[in-house]
C-alpha cells in the first residue's frame, strides 16, 4: 500500500514510475551516512586545519549549524515534491522552471566533480599505504568497481553501504579510544580548547573560510532526496532520513577532529606549510597509537571515500542527470533506464567517464588538485542550496500561504545568511570557476527557452 501511494505521488506530477521502489527508511539513512562518510574529516583534515588556524572543530561545528538549516529546508521540499531531481525539482516547481534549471546546473558542479574528488583522495590514501602503485591506478580501479555495482541495481548498492558503514564506525571508535588514551597519557600537542577556539588566530572570516572547505564533509544528506522515487514510502521518510543523518555525522565530525587536532605532531609546520602530502590525519593517528593506526586510518579512508562514498555519489549524480534529462533540460538519451536493473544506465556510464577524465587528469598535478576541486564542489553545492531556501519561502509562504513562519521563513533565511557568507569567503579561484559555470548555465538555459518557444509556435492552435 505504501509503495502504491508513493508511486501515485509522482504520477500527479506527470511522471511514470520507472525506477524500482525498494529502499526503506534505514536504507535512506545509511545512504546519507555513507555519502557524508562518518570518517570524512580523515581525508581533508590537514587542509581544514591550516585554513582554520587550527580551529578545525569550530569549523565543523559552524558548518553543521549552517547545514542543519539546509537539511530542514530539504525536508520541507521533499515532502512537497517527492521526486528524484532533488534541488532541481524543488526550485523548478517551488519557484519556476528556469530557477530549477539553474539550481540543477549549479549542483551539477558538485555532483559531477565530487566522484572524481573522492577517487583522488582515496588514491592518495592507498598510495600512502602502497607507494609502489601510482595514485592514478587506484583511481581507475575504484571507478570500474563502483560503476559495475551501480549498474546492477540500487539494492546491491544499498547492501554494500551497510557493510561499509559498520567498517567505518568500528575504525572511528578505535581511533577515538586510542586517541583519548594518548591524550590522557600526556601526548597532546596543543591546548585542550584550541581546536574550538584559539584567541591568537581567531577571526570570523578565517573560520568561515575554513567552513567553505569543511562543508565538503557534510555534502551527502542532500543526495538522499535523489532517491525519492526509489523509496518504498512517501516523502516523509526522505525528510526524516535527511535531518537525522546530518545530526549524527555532525557530532562525529566535531569529536574526531577535536581529538585529532590535539595529536598533530608538528602543529606549526602544518599551519605554515599546509598538508602537502594529504596525510595530516594519519600522522596524528600514528602519533597516538603507532604506525598500525596510520595504516588502518589511511586504508579505511581510501575504502570509505573511493568505494563507499563514491559508490553512492555516482548513484546520486546519475539520478540527477536522469531527472533533468527526462524534463529535456539535458540531452534526452540520459533518461534511458535499463529495463532489467531499473537504473539510469547511460547517466551512470557518463558519470564514470567524467570521473576518469577529471580524476585521472588531476592526479598528474603536483598537488593532485584536491584543494581546488574541494572548493569547486562546495561552491556548486552551496549556491544551489541558496536557491533551495528561496524555494521554501516562495512555495510554502507565498503560494501556500503557510503560517508556519519558523520552518518556512526563519529557517530558510538563517540558511541563506550563513551559506551566503560562506560563499563570499570561499577561495577566489573557486568563485571564478563557479561563476563561470553559472554563466554557461545561463546561456544554456536561454537556448533551451528559445528552442521551446519556437517549438510552441509550430504547434497548431
Amino acid at each position: 500500500m505504501a509503495e502504491r501511494n508513493a508511486s501515485q505521488d509522482i504520477q500527479r506530477f506527470g511522471y511514470q514510475q520507472e525506477l524500482r521502489r525498494s529502499l526503506s527508511f534505514w536504507d535512506l539513512l545509511i545512504y546519507g551516512l555513507i555519502f557524508m562518510v562518518p570518517i570524512a574529516p580523515f581525508g581533508i583534515f590537514g587542509s581544514v586545519f591550516e585554513v582554520a588556524g587550527g580551529m578545525v572543530a569550530l569549523a565543523y561545528a559552524v558548518g553543521a549549524v549552517g547545514m542543519v538549516f539546509t537539511a530542514i529546508s530539504y525536508a520541507q521540499m521533499s515532502k512537497a515534491f517527492p521526486l528524484a531531481g532533488s534541488v532541481y525539482a524543488y526550485a523548478g516547481r517551488g519557484i519556476a522552471r528556469p530557477f530549477g534549471f539553474i539550481a540543477g546546473w549549479q549542483i551539477l558542479l558538485d555532483y559531477i566533480l565530487v566522484p572524481a574528488l573522492l577517487y583522488i583522495i582515496s588514491g592518495i590514501a592507498m598510495n600512502a599505504f602502497v607507494p609502489g602503485i601510482p595514485v592514478v591506478v587506484w583511481v581507475l580501479g575504484f571507478i570500474v568497481l563502483n560503476t559495475v555495482i551501480n549498474y546492477f541495481g540500487i539494492e546491491l548498492t544499498a547492501r554494500t553501504n551497510r557493510v561499509m558503514l559498520v567498517v567505518e564506525l568500528v575504525v572511528l571508535v578505535i581511533f577515538l579510544v586510542v586517541g583519548v588514551v594518548a591524550l590522557a597519557d600526556g601526548r597532546s600537542t596543543g591546548d585542550t580548547w584550541s581546536p574550538l577556539y584559539d584567541s591568537g588566530t581567531f577571526s570570523v572570516g578565517l573560520v568561515f573560510g575554513a567552513v567553505s572547505l569543511a562543508a565538503l564533509s557534510f555534502l551527502g544528506f542532500d543526495a538522499i532526496s535523489t532517491l525519492s522515487e526509489e523509496s518504498r514510502e512517501t516523502g516523509n521518510q526522505v525528510a526524516r532520513a535527511t535531518v537525522l543523518s546530518l545530526l549524527v555525522v555532525a557530532v562525529l565530525f566535531v569529536v574526531q577532529t577535536w581529538v585529532a587536532a590535539l595529536l598533530v605532531p608538528d602543529r606549526e609546520r602544518l599551519l605554515s606549510e599546509g598538508d602537502t602530502a594529504g596525510t595530516a590525519f594519519y600522522d596524528a593517528a600514528e602519533h597516538a597509537g603507532g604506525h598500525w593506526l596510520y595504516v588502518l586510518t589511511a586504508v579505511t579512508t581510501a575504502m570509505a571515500w573511493g568505494f563507499a562514498d563514491a559508490l553512492v555519489a555516482q548513484a546520486a549524480t546519475s539520478r540527477l542527470l536522469y531527472s533533468m534529462a527526462r524534463d529535456r533540460q539535458l540531452p534526452r538519451f540520459l533518461a534511458k533506464v535499463h529495463p532489467g536493473h531499473q537504473v539510469p544506465e547511460r547517466a551512470t556510464f557518463l558519470v564514470a567517464a567524467i570521473s576518469v577524465l577529471v580524476g585521472g587528469g588531476l592526479t598528474l598535478r603536483a598537488d593532485n588538485g584536491v584543494a581546488l576541486l574541494t572548493a569547486l564542489v562546495n561552491f556548486g553545492a552551496l549556491t544551489a542550496f541558496l536557491l533551495l531556501h528561496v524555494s521554501v519561502i516562495v512555495h510554502h509562504l507565498v503560494r501556500q500561504r503557510s503560517r508556519d513562519y519558523l520552518r518556512h521563513l526563519v529557517v530558510p533565511l538563517c540558511g541563506i545568511a550563513i551559506l551566503g557568507y560562506v560563499v563570499v569567503e570561499a577561495k577566489v579561484a573557486a568563485q571564478a570557476v563557479g561563476l563561470g559555470w553559472l554563466a554557461i548555465g545561463l546561456v544554456v538555459m536561454t537556448v533551451l527557452l528559445w528552442r521551446r518557444s519556437r517549438e510552441g509556435h509550430r504547434v497548431p492552435a
